[in-house]
């Protein structure tokens, strides 16, 4: 096996891998396995970063007290506006690996990160009316596109049997830039400080991700100029399947991110310095359970561990439902925290379903080696943007339920409840499509490929 190449491409600039098969074990460990590692290694850094502008909203309306003039059904309205650009913007950030190169996207999605943070600096005072808030909230949604691109680059780099692991560990790195922002923000709040003080903290790390990227990463040629492989993916309904299932546990994880605190503060009371002790237990305990998530479904099965996951998610909000209405806060804080945990642990399962699930395919087709490994890199790498995009449109509606049912009840309990009927609509959805076995007799019209093809989902 030849050594991959990082000399640039004809016409083109940076540095470019022109060939990469991480599936050859024999180049996997000589060489493959040290440059996925160093380009995982600062795709996390820069993901991180992106996260933590993106959440950051939930967060600054923490010290946006009486004096902002925002009503509480103003600052979920913030922050649903807020989730629904960082989803959105992971569709054409998934295209933007193929377009620009993996590494050459990261520097610019990194650099982007400066435009809602100093904007943010400049416009967060009292006084400064909603509407602009809305605004400059809604330019801190392109730090929730870093995902996308991130966990489509960093698919391609690593083989099957490792995708579990590596995608966990990159999505974990990222999602923990949740909890971190609300710990600075916690200290800063602690010392009396104002959230000028956090943005002005996050500006100069941005460029640091920025430049780093541009020192130590690498674009693959194999991933540049297919992006037909988006719309090959968009057209296969496994893709939309599994973007439903996402909604209830990634949308679950940055819905909950964003709205927790406001929860505290309107249902129990609490300050925001009190608030600010809490919101962020959940986020890191989620975030560093996501790479277990993605070792446990290599051992066990993407599939088998979403299931069971989802029950677990649906008593845990069963538990909400009690604690909200017997007004308790010690026990709703401990169901939150653990449901927290299992949606991390529910992220990690479901995203390796989705490169198990297009080799699955592959082999159904009757493709073998390589050739089997490219098909379902291809498509898998492609499909996550898109389940990642509607994956966080999840966190929309968390922050919307809430807002309606602070506005009709006066308590989250009713929106609790939508969620515990979402989560029992997803554990029949992974059962009926990946677990349940075909009939012991295959239809007659059935090929018997077809009936291999859905036992195998079983192991995804």
């Amino acid at each position: 096996m030849t050594a991959p190449s990082t000399a640039p491409a004809a016409g083109r600039g940076g540095r470019w891998i022109q060939q990469w098969d991480p599936e050859d074990e024999t180049f996997w460990n000589e060489t493959g396995e040290k440059i996925a590692r160093r380009n995982l290694l600062f795709s996390v850094f820069s993901e991180h970063i992106g996260f933590s502008i993106w959440t950051m909203w939930s967060v600054l309306v923490l010290f946006m007290g009486p004096k902002y003039g925002l009503t509480p059904a103003d600052k979920f309205m913030l922050t649903s506006m807020v989730t629904l650009v960082g989803a959105v913007v992971r569709v054409p950030y998934t295209f933007a690996v193929a377009v620009f190169g993996g590494r050459n996207w990261t520097i610019i999605s990194a650099s982007l990160l400066l435009i809602p943070t100093i904007a943010a600096f400049v416009v967060m005072k009292p006084g400064t009316s909603f509407s602009t808030f809305l605004i400059v909230g809604l330019l801190a949604g392109i730090g929730g596109g870093n995902f996308a691109s991130s966990m489509t680059n960093i698919n391609a780099f690593f083989p099957l049997r490792k995708k579990g692991w590596a995608l966990g560990l990159n999505a974990g790195g990222g999602n923990i830039g949740v909890p971190v922002i609300q710990l600075v923000a916690l200290a800063i709040i602690g010392a009396s400080g104002g959230p000028r003080v956090l943005l002005g903290i996050y500006i100069p790390l941005i460029v640091v991700a920025a430049v780093l990227a541009a020192l130590y990463m690498d674009n693959l040629a194999s991933v540049k100029n297919d992006t037909g492989a988006a719309k090959d993916a968009a057209k296969d309904a496994h893709t939309w399947i599994m973007s439903f299932l996402y909604i209830g546990t990634f949308g679950s994880f940055i819905g909950y991110s964003f709205a927790f605190g406001q929860v505290l503060q309107n249902q129990f009371g609490r300050t925001p310095l009190q608030a600010a002790y809490v919101t962020f237990i959940g986020p890191l305990l989620g975030s560093l359970i996501r790479p277990v998530g993605g070792w446990l479904a290599d051992r066990y099965g993407g599939s088998k561990i979403t299931l069971w996951n989802f029950v677990a998610m649906g008593a845990a909000t069963a538990v909400l439902v009690f604690a909200s209405m017997q007004k308790s806060l010690p026990l709703f804080t401990a169901a939150f925290v653990v449901l927290f945990v299992l949606s991390g642990l529910g992220n990690g399962s479901t995203y390796k379903m989705i490169p198990g699930i297009f080799q699955a395919k592959a082999v159904a087709k009757g493709l073998e080696g390589e050739e089997a490994a490219a098909y379902g890199r291809r498509l898998s790498g492609a499909s996550m943007g898109l389940i990642g995009a509607v994956g966080a449109l999840g966190g929309v509606g968390i922050n919307l339920a809430f807002r309606q049912s602070f506005l009709s009840y006066g308590s989250g309990t009713g929106a609790f409840v939508a969620f515990l009927a979402f989560y029992a609509a997803a554990f029949v959805v992974t059962w009926a499509v990946y677990l349940r076995r075909p009939a012991a007799q295959p239809r007659a019209n059935a090929s018997t490929s077809e009936a291999k093809q859905q036992l195998s989902y079983a192991e995804v």
